[in-house]
């Protein structure tokens, strides 16, 4: 008797190359399959598999989804493998990628980042940039890689890589600081923990972004927002922002996001670029990012380049910075042409297939763009391991060791600015009076008063002052505007300075202006993403305080109007300088 081998094909055999999978797969898809790859749509998360989302995933044929809400670990888990048991149903299988934007810190910002919940928490990676130390960078990002891992996130929308040069600009608190080298290096010490040396079947696959750099914005608007679109050059430092994007291409960076921002005046090599935003712009992304830096990876826009949006009752216009007037089909066009491969947070599949049966966009164009995307999922191992334990989820995620790693992290990065009349380290005996911090943190190593007249000292936290915003969606996330703290701030510093010894601790999630504030306080402490229970390991001289200065805090807001936008630092006579922090909490400054 003749017996028949039966073999599945060729994209679902494992010991096949990367490559002969990937050429198998395209092969056997259709335009609508094809088209679904090419868009990364927001999925809310939650314990189960909401209908929009089911919807795209069956009919939509999408198979990227970037998650928002994880309740906890085992929920994330299995809510993961809901998803997949979802895309295992579809005619070709596809498993789903799951992103993130960063879940290991303390910003909460539904456009950018998550507090960290049931994840281990670290310091933002400005506190990090202040620790300026590759391999503790490293370790965080292993750590964040095995927890990421474990409830199914296999795409981390980050690192951000954007420098710190306009001090007024929200989005600083997310990327490593002013100075490019130093953040060049953080950025590979980051890829690395999360991908390892090539992306594999344990790694969690990176976006860098906002490239060429997104840091310039045209008075520190954020281009999130119609009024903050212009990025501009005037001091001539274009390259200071590409170097991180350098090294992080160097370090195998398995994709790129390029930013909203719409250059102005922009030139280089003698040619003048196209004043609009970067995910629309052929002479950065294929001229630049893919021609001359020699990247061929997956290029994924920001989030909402093709269409308006309405949630909650209000409006966020789309990011369709200079060309705001062309058609939704226009700028699909426009993005796919300037070399991008996939639309971030969006979900009209059925607009590429109508351009390319059109003849408005050619097959092989579309493509280069899903041979990319399917890459990094055969990379990934996604075909042959796409579900996980709970179980090993909630063991796993936000474990003792993990949790511990990340508070002394925390710790270490707090930025000692000023320190004088022997306030520092505190004591049990120390009375001490609080506002901004939970007494349950500290309570165990001081004495609690009640008010400053029955203290030995106050301690005082603070956040960075910003100006409220909250006309279109998301604005209220974003802390733009001003440095400057209110007049009753600095009254009340007054008032209890004049009772008591202060102790000012100000979470920088951008500078601020602390020039009236400093008379009053004896101690001036930063911190970038700190919890009391870390903060409190440092006034108790349990950690040692390590962190210096990511970025200068200018002296008054005159000095930042009279500095160019891309320059790092640079203000006149800033009253801390980039670097600046204190060895010792007893070590006055000169």
């Amino acid at each position: 008797m003749k017996h028949t081998t039966i073999t599945g094909p060729a994209y679902e055999d494992a010991t096949r190359t990367v490559a002969e999978r990937v050429e198998d797969l395209l092969g056997r898809m259709t335009l609508e399959e094809k088209a679904g790859q090419m868009f990364h749509a927001v999925s809310l998360g939650g314990a189960d598999v909401d209908h929009k989302t089911q919807r795209l995933v069956t009919d939509g044929l999408l198979s990227h989804f970037n998650v928002h809400q994880l309740p906890d670990a085992r929920t994330a888990a299995r809510w993961h493998n809901k998803i997949q048991e979802l895309a295992a149903g579809t005619r070709l299988g596809i498993p789903i990628t799951l992103s993130t934007d960063p879940r290991h810190a303390f910003a909460e910002n539904q456009g950018a980042s998550f507090a960290a919940g049931f994840f281990s928490a670290w310091p933002e990676p400005l506190g990090m940039a202040a620790l300026r130390d590759p391999e503790t960078v490293r370790r965080f990002a292993d750590t964040a890689r095995q927890e990421y891992l474990a409830v199914g996130l296999r795409a981390a929308l980050h690192p951000t890589v954007d420098l710190a040069t306009e001090p007024r600009w929200a989005r600083q608190y997310s990327g490593f600081g002013q100075d490019p080298e130093l953040t060049g290096k953080l950025a590979a010490a980051y890829l690395d923990g999360f991908q390892g040396h090539l992306v594999g079947s344990r790694s969690v696959a990176c976006m860098t972004k906002h490239f060429p750099g997104g840091g310039p914005q045209k008075d520190g608007e954020d281009p999130h927002f119609p009024y903050g679109r212009e990025q501009v050059y005037t001091g001539g430092r274009f390259e200071d922002h590409l170097l991180p994007f350098r090294d992080a291409l160097a370090a195998g960076t398995s994709a790129i996001m390029p930013y909203y921002g719409m250059p102005v005046g922009l030139s280089r090599n003698g040619e003048a670029i196209e004043e609009v935003g970067f995910g629309f712009n052929r002479q950065i992304i294929t001229g630049l990012l893919r021609n001359e830096l020699g990247y061929d990876g997956v290029v994924c826009t920001d989030w909402g380049l093709l269409h308006d949006l309405n949630v909650f009752g209000m409006d966020l216009p789309a990011r369709a910075w200079g060309v705001e007037h062309i058609s939704v089909e226009d700028r699909v066009v426009k993005v796919i042409e300037a070399g991008c491969d996939q639309f971030g947070g969006e979900s009209c599949p059925e607009l590429v297939v109508e351009l390319v049966k059109t003849g408005r966009i050619s097959p092989k164009r579309i493509d280069e763009s899903v041979r990319r995307l399917l890459r990094v999922k055969f990379e990934l191992g996604l075909f042959e391991n796409r579900h996980v334990d709970e179980d090993a989820a909630a063991a796993l995620v936000g474990n003792p060791q993990f949790r511990e790693e990340g508070l002394k992290a925390q710790s270490r990065s707090v930025v000692v600015l000023n320190t004088s009349d022997d306030v520092l380290p505190i004591t049990s005996s120390t009375r001490v009076y609080l506002e901004g911090m939970s007494p349950a943190a500290i309570q165990s190593s001081v004495t609690i008063a009640k008010t400053p007249l029955e203290a030995d000292l106050a301690i005082v936290r603070l956040d960075a002052p910003y100006e409220p915003r909250n006309d279109l969606f998301l604005e209220a996330s974003f802390h733009a505007g001003s440095l400057e703290f209110d007049d009753t701030v600095t009254s009340r510093l007054q008032e209890l300075s004049s009772h008591v010894p202060v102790v000012l601790v100000i979470n920088l999630d951008r500078p601020a202006i602390l020039t009236p504030l400093e008379p009053y306080c004896s101690a001036i402490l930063a911190t970038f993403g700190v919890s009391d229970e870390a903060l409190t390991r440092v006034l108790t001289g349990t950690e040692v305080p390590e962190g210096r200065l990511p970025f200068e805090l200018p002296r008054s807001t005159e000095a930042v109007l009279q500095t160019d936008s891309d320059v790092p630092g640079g203000t006149p006579d800033p009253l801390y300088a980039y670097g600046h922090g204190l060895r010792s909490l007893r070590e006055p400054a000169v």
